[in-house]
């Protein structure tokens, strides 16, 4: 049988009957949020997503890169570093963010942010949520007015240290009640491309990344446009390498579309968060383009560096 098919909880399927065809984009995303509420046990999650305990194991390793336990282990991780942030007292914040025992939540929490949760306890100024989506872990971040970071990768721990390295003098903290249903508009749209984002934006450049960034979203959804039609966009037609550049400090993955952004010869040449994630996420906007909208507006949150 193949990966995309199964029948509920994983049944081979009976002589004379087509196998359910699953779509498990969707279904993984379904089991994220059930996880992210609260349902960390596997069988009851196969159970009520109506998929085979064993393949929603595998699937959900294979296309996000983690299992559902490490998953919920991660989730639980932030929710100690929001609580611990809150002013909670430490033994409060680690049972309310689910672990069972001090030794527990102080081991994870030393591996995870170098700290015990006690030590987690901070001022705060950036807001962060980070969860899994289809083109696996995704970190956003806002300040008070907009979003001011979005990005992809593999480790966590390591994305959270990008975005601290990004913002030295501000102060972070988990801020998953305002932006968790940022997070799930972004997370729709990755998987299904087919209405335009309107999310507030706060992201801050020089002049000339301002004007590339504003460039970059004009380009339809399901097109793209090579670095020196964006050069040319802005009144620099000698300027392609710059605007290469521009793209790569792009600090807001997918709301300001640097990866419909490609090279002279019609490569897909560089992206910030990985070749093969912008291959996927192009092909994915070129599928749902008849259903297109505008796109992303940034208003008057676009700023330019003094």
């Amino acid at each position: 049988m193949s990966a995309d098919v199964t029948t509920r909880h994983g049944a081979k399927p009976t002589l004379g009957r087509r196998p359910r065809r699953v779509d498990w984009p969707g279904v993984l995303k379904d089991a994220c949020q059930r996880i992210e509420r609260g349902t960390t046990n596997l069988e009851a999650l196969a159970a009520g997503l109506g998929v085979g305990r064993a393949e929603l194991q595998r699937q959900f390793v294979r296309r996000l890169g983690v299992s559902p336990k490490a998953y919920a282990q991660a989730l639980a991780l932030h929710r100690l570093a929001r609580a611990s942030n809150a002013g909670r007292h430490a033994l409060d914040a680690l049972l309310e963010a689910g672990f069972t025992s001090n030794s527990t939540a102080y081991d994870a929490a030393k591996r995870a942010f170098g700290a015990s949760p006690g030590q987690l306890r901070r001022d705060l100024r950036i807001g962060w949520w980070m969860g899994l989506s289809d083109l696996g872990w995704m970190l956003l971040g806002a300040s008070d007015r907009g979003v001011c970071w979005l990005a992809f990768g593999e480790e966590p721990g390591a994305m959270l240290e990008e975005l601290r390295s990004a913002f030295p003098r501000a102060i972070l903290h988990n801020e998953e009640d305002r932006l968790y249903g940022w997070f799930e508009q972004v997370r729709d749209f990755i998987l299904l491309p087919r209405e335009a984002l309107d999310l507030p934006v706060d992201v801050q450049g020089t002049a000339f990344q301002s004007r590339v960034w504003r460039a970059l979203r004009e380009i339809p959804l399901g097109e793209t446009r090579r670095y020196g039609d964006i050069a040319a966009a802005i009144g620099e037609a000698t300027a392609a390498r710059a605007v290469a550049a521009a793209c790569a400090r792009n600090p807001v993955a997918i709301l300001i579309p640097c990866h419909r952004v490609i090279g002279a010869d019609g490569a897909l040449a560089g992206y910030r968060w990985g070749i093969e994630r912008k291959r996927r996420f192009l092909a994915r906007e070129r599928a749902g383009a008849a259903d297109r909208s505008p796109g992303v507006r940034l208003g008057p949150s676009t700023r330019q560096e003094p």
